[in-house]
């Protein structure tokens, strides 16, 4: 028996299924190859992710140490402020701010009437006191040669020898009113200490002044010499055994970039202040040129000086644990070792450090609270 080929509609719901079937397992090839991509991807994402990325710095040799910058003050190595010695107005001034001066020069003339009056009056009491003494003197020959013919009683020639004595103290307190008065004029005339430069003028023509510096006493001039120039600065502590007598130091002034000026440790406090926890230190500054004026604020580099095998690190590669400091240090496979250190002198941006370290270690900066000994990190 014969069988009939398949009708058209059986021959195109072959193809139908045919297609739908293929249709199916190309899809299921993609999505399988999609999620086989996505779980690659996802796996190094996690394996990115995983890594510790870090970046190091080696340690700095000290050497000669780095310089303690501190502020200060530029002042004049000699400085005087000028009062009145008398009381009167002023006459006149031939000093103004910034001039030169020498030893004795007039910086400005004081009249005093009252004082010329006293003077004169004083003038005409010795005066008369010298009278007087004249004629006791005379006096007193003339009965002393009256006594040795035995015509006057040794009482009266005694009474005339005291009147003498008498007029002789007289006139030399008489003579020592006028000599205080004479000094008193002569302080009419406000001369400079010492040679310099005026840095400062409180007076004009007709203000009355009064003398001294108590009370309502005024300064007249102030005076200072510039060359050479001195400083104060306070040093910590922790420095201060570091810092000695003749010591170099560089002076900046924060205006003035690349310039640099020499100095020396003059002198120190050798004693620590007990409300700052500070040493006093003075330092002079040479000024031949008057490159640097006084009252300037200035910067003042000291070295401090470090043991030849201490070693600088920067602060922020301290890690503070409850066993003490430790920094991060990064062996060849990239595994980091937690390093006890001794820390010496804080220079603030960097520290030394005494013991626990090698030139050649390669430090972690800024690490993470949370990195261990043996964790893998990766250098960026």
């Amino acid at each position: 028996m014969s069988m009939s080929p398949p009708s058209p509609a059986v021959k195109r719901a072959k193809f139908i299924v045919g297609g739908i079937v293929g249709a199916l397992l190309v899809g299921g090839i993609i999505i399988f190859a999609v999620r086989g991509f996505q779980a690659s991807a996802l796996a190094a994402a996690t394996e990115l992710h995983a890594k510790q990325y870090v970046t190091t710095v080696n340690p700095k040799p000290a050497g000669g140490g780095l310089p303690l910058t501190l502020p200060g003050t530029l002042q004049g190595i000699n400085e005087a402020t000028v009062y009145a010695r008398s009381n009167g107005y002023i006459l006149r001034w031939s000093k103004d701010i910034g001039s030169s001066v020498k030893k004795g020069e007039l910086l400005a003339e004081i009249t005093a009437p009252e004082i010329d009056q006293e003077l004169s009056q004083a003038i005409a009491a010795q005066q008369q006191a010298a009278s007087s003494e004249g004629l006791a003197k005379s006096t007193a020959e003339r009965w002393r040669n009256l006594r040795e013919k035995d015509a006057v009683t040794q009482q009266d020639l005694d009474e005339r020898q005291s009147t003498y004595l008498q007029a002789q103290a007289n006139l030399a307190s008489a003579e020592a009113n006028t000599h205080r008065l004479r000094n008193l004029q002569g302080f009419n005339k406000v001369v400079a200490p010492f040679d310099g430069v005026v840095t400062s003028r409180n007076i004009d023509v007709g203000d009355l002044v009064d003398a001294g510096n108590g009370g309502v006493g005024k300064a007249l001039f102030r005076v200072a010499q510039i060359d050479p120039l001195r400083l104060y600065v306070f040093v910590p502590q922790v420095y201060s055994q570091q810092v000695k007598v003749g010591d170099a130091v560089t002076v900046t002034l924060p205006g003035r970039q690349g310039e640099e000026y020499q100095g020396t440790i003059a002198r120190t406090a050798r004693a620590i202040d007990t409300g700052t926890r500070t040493m006093q230190v003075e330092i002079r500054v040479p000024n031949p040129k008057e490159a640097l004026i006084a009252g300037a604020y200035v910067q003042v580099n000291l070295p401090i000086k470090q043991d030849g095998e201490a070693l600088l690190i920067p602060i922020n590669v301290l890690l503070f644990r409850p066993d003490g400091p430790r920094v991060a240090t990064v062996d060849p496979q990239g595994r980091v070792r937690l390093a006890p250190v001794k820390l010496g002198t804080d220079f603030g941006s960097s520290v030394a450090v005494l013991d626990g370290l090698k030139a050649e270690d390669r430090m972690v900066l800024n690490p993470a609270d949370s990195l261990a000994d043996g964790d893998i990190v990766t250098l960026r």
